[in-house]
């Protein structure tokens, strides 16, 4: 089976930086698309950023400029760098991949997450 596995979160003060990385193993053939999502405490689960294989980065209009999403197909991983943390980031953050398996086309697969805290 596939399995994600988050890292990176913790605690930071606001105007911080902090590196979030996910790592998928397993039986893998291909990444079709990788994301990030936050959970923040009473709020849907919403997506903050993308990438598309082979195609453009996409991001929740709150965190242009100050987030940015790197993924590498090869190496089965998408890092977030976070910048100018505010305590309005707070949440859990949770990778999702649209892997390809054997037998399997596009499902996508979710972490566990990792909780950010931005907090003086």
């Amino acid at each position: 089976q596939v399995q994600i596995v988050e890292s990176g979160g913790g605690l930071v003060q606001p105007g911080g930086s902090l590196e979030l990385s996910c790592v998928a193993s397993g039986m893998i053939s291909n990444i079709y698309m990788m994301a990030w999502y936050r959970q923040a405490p009473g709020k849907e689960r919403e997506m903050i950023a993308a990438t598309v294989i082979g195609g453009n980065s996409h991001y929740l209009e709150s965190v242009k400029g100050r987030f940015t999403i790197s993924g590498d197909n090869a190496k089965r991983t998408v890092n977030l760098q976070m910048n100018n943390l505010k305590p309005e980031d707070t949440g859990v953050y949770l990778c999702k991949m649209a892997i390809a398996t054997i037998g399997v086309v596009g499902s996508d697969y979710w972490g566990k997450g990792t909780r950010v805290t931005v907090s003086s």
